[in-house]
């Protein structure tokens, strides 16, 4: 783990499209789409794949992606430069709100979670400006 202790994640989706939708307008990013027979995806942009930390929506396959709100592992995706900005943009998207922005520590910054329009929790978070 020489740089960061996350390489990769993935994202279960129902409907990727409308994943897709939501995270764009709570991101204001245009997510990159990538297909294999059988697979598809939609990228977070990164803006250097050597040294960031990338992940992606994927459509969901019997028995191995299974959108959940309460199970399973939660991922903290970069809400820089403040979590209140992505949190308020969550219901119209779709979303809803489950933790509003909370303070970590003065020194950690702030969190706060979200249930995505695919039933998944999911957390943001950001560092002290």
């Amino acid at each position: 783990m020489k740089d960061h202790a996350i390489s990769w994640f993935e994202i279960p989706t129902e409907d990727l499209d409308r994943a897709q939708k939501f995270y764009e307008a709570i991101f204001e990013i245009q997510m990159i789409p990538m297909e294999f027979p059988g697979f598809q995806m939609r990228l977070f942009p990164i803006s250097n794949p050597e040294t960031g930390i990338g992940g992606a929506l994927v459509k969901t396959s019997p028995g191995f992606y299974i959108p959940s709100e309460s199970q399973g592992p939660l991922i903290y995706l970069n809400a820089n430069p403040d979590v209140e900005i992505v949190l308020s943009r969550v219901e119209n998207a779709g979303g809803k709100v489950t933790v509003p922005k909370t303070l970590i520590s003065e020194e950690h910054g702030s969190m706060g979670v979200f249930i995505d329009s695919e039933g998944n929790r999911i957390a943001v978070h950001s560092i002290p400006q």
